[in-house]
């Protein structure tokens, strides 16, 4: 009966929180009180700047950047299937009719360039020379037959990459500039920053309200890439996952975002010391306060297996 009444209170501090308008904390649409129909929507960050979150299994948003300049479109990231970015691409087209010429690869992760077959074909990629690699492993890998002999989906694999840490885009009457700030969630993760509107696209180096997803991490590198992001002079971080915030709460939940990553990496350091193997370490994990961040169940046991890989020399050392 406690357990109900304790779901009873939530449910209603929840009504009467959205009453007074204050937006819940969450990566997770209903407890923000949105359906999953309303995906996929776009989200007007200033003029000619739009968000577009979509809906991915199971059941948090991956978020692309649209940039519209008087010389075309940029994309910073897609969507995780050809459906999902040929309806993304179709939205575009709703806002303007001029065509889509630039594409920065945030993230090289399936969920953000699996759909990216349906591209333009006359695309200028920009892309980091660790995600071009990887995405020249996943095409050799596509290339191969899947099960039964299926075809598998095809991996687009940009001609070069960015020979810097910046590359300056003439979207005309604004400028992108896409920026390395250190190995995070991919080791070649790219932000996209907008001087004038004062807006930060991180990709997958921001995740609002989902757990510190570490597959291809590099965990204590990425704490100082959101550190130099804080740095900037930015008024609106947009995160890759979960969703898009009103300019002052994003500062707060990259602020939060960033405690995360110190908080997981501290308290697998202390199971680490108590000479606990990585599958134990994740069973006896205290995760606090991000006990009920999304993806927290499939995500922890992923997060402390790739801290100790760290804590034991086993990752990737920089170039």
């Amino acid at each position: 009966m406690a357990i109900v009444r304790r779901t009873r209170l939530l449910a209603l501090a929840l009504v009467v929180a959205t009453a007074a308008g204050a937006q819940p904390r969450t990566a997770d649409p209903i407890k923000r009180g949105l359906q999953l129909s309303d995906f996929p929507r776009v989200v007007k960050l200033a003029e000619n700047v739009y968000g577009y979150e979509e809906i991915r299994q199971p059941g948090f948003t991956t978020v692309s950047l649209i940039v519209v300049g008087r010389n075309g479109v940029l994309i910073a990231d897609a969507q995780g299937s050809v459906a999902a970015t040929q309806a993304m691409l179709d939205k575009i087209k709703a806002i303007t009719p001029l065509p889509v010429k630039w594409y920065v690869v945030g993230s090289d992760h399936g969920d953000h360039t699996g759909g990216n077959s349906v591209l333009p074909k006359d695309l200028t990629f920009v892309v980091h020379p660790a995600s071009r690699a990887q995405l020249l492993k996943d095409s050799a890998a596509a290339a191969a037959p899947g099960r039964g002999g299926a075809p598998r989906p095809a991996v687009i694999v940009p001609p070069v990459a960015m020979t810097g840490d910046t590359q300056d885009l003439d979207l005309g009457g604004t400028t992108a500039r896409v920026m390395f700030l250190g190995r995070a969630h991919t080791g070649g993760d790219l932000s996209v920053y907008l001087p004038r509107e004062k807006i930060l696209f991180m990709s997958e180096a921001y995740l609002n309200r989902v757990f510190p997803a570490m597959r291809s991490a590099y965990p204590t590198e990425w704490i100082g890439t959101v550190d130099r992001a804080l740095a900037l002079d930015v008024s609106r971080y947009v995160p890759g996952h979960g969703f898009i915030e009103e300019p002052a709460t994003s500062r707060e939940e990259l602020v939060t975002f960033r405690k995360a990553l110190v908080d997981v990496i501290a308290e697998v350091k202390r199971l680490h010391g108590l000479g606990l193997g990585a599958d134990d370490a994740a069973k006896q994990a205290n995760w606090g306060p991000y006990t009920g961040w999304f993806l927290r169940d499939q995500q922890a046991p992923v997060a402390v297996r790739k801290v100790y890989d760290e804590i034991e020399g086993r990752l990737t050392p920089r170039p």
